[in-house]
């Protein structure tokens, strides 16, 4: 399926932004394009934000086939990489209003974890909210979105279709909680 000429615009954006460039012990050193932070394997920040609703159900997402990463793929968390000059939690609130439309809400800070996968590598800050406000999906980005439960997310992970970053970010979450 083409691409939409949003999507097309929306993903060479996206990969000239400059997005903050860290050490592994999440030091940064400068800022670098997303493409060239990716493609040199080096480190980035980036920030997934876990929205439940009040009846405790977790949104999920499906990326759209445009995304650089896991095309296609279902995301248990909105989120993305930290600009030059922002803070983990200025990113948060940014990537949830601009992926789910969702703003002025708490958002609670679970943290940092260390993700280094074949695809990237990167230090996450991961946070929680809830909202019942109705979602509105960004469309470069979004195909899609529900509330399930936890039980059925379980379920449901075995299907491999599942960006296995932001599951590092749930699993993350739910240590934390306990």
């Amino acid at each position: 399926m083409p691409w939409s000429d949003a999507e097309v615009a929306h993903r060479a954006a996206s990969d000239c932004e400059r997005v903050a460039w860290v050490d592994e012990h999440d030091r940064v050193l400068g800022a670098l394009t997303r493409s060239e932070l990716r493609e040199r394997r080096l480190i980035g920040r980036c920030t997934f934000i876990l929205l439940f609703n009040s009846a405790g159900e977790l949104c999920v997402h499906r990326r759209t086939l445009s995304k650089a990463l896991y095309p296609g793929y279902w995301d248990v968390a909105a989120g993305g990489m930290v600009d030059e000059g922002e803070s983990y939690a200025e990113s948060a609130r940014r990537e949830l209003a601009e992926e789910l439309g969702i703003e002025g809400v708490a958002l609670n800070d679970y943290g940092r974890f260390f993700y280094d996968g074949t695809e990237s590598r990167l230090w996450c800050g991961v946070f929680a909210a809830v909202s019942d406000a109705p979602l509105r999906l960004q469309p470069e980005e979004v195909l899609e979105a529900r509330f399930i439960s936890l039980e059925q997310l379980r379920n449901e992970l075995t299907s491999g279709f599942w960006c296995p970053d932001s599951e590092r970010a749930l699993q993350h979450y739910l240590d934390s909680r306990t």
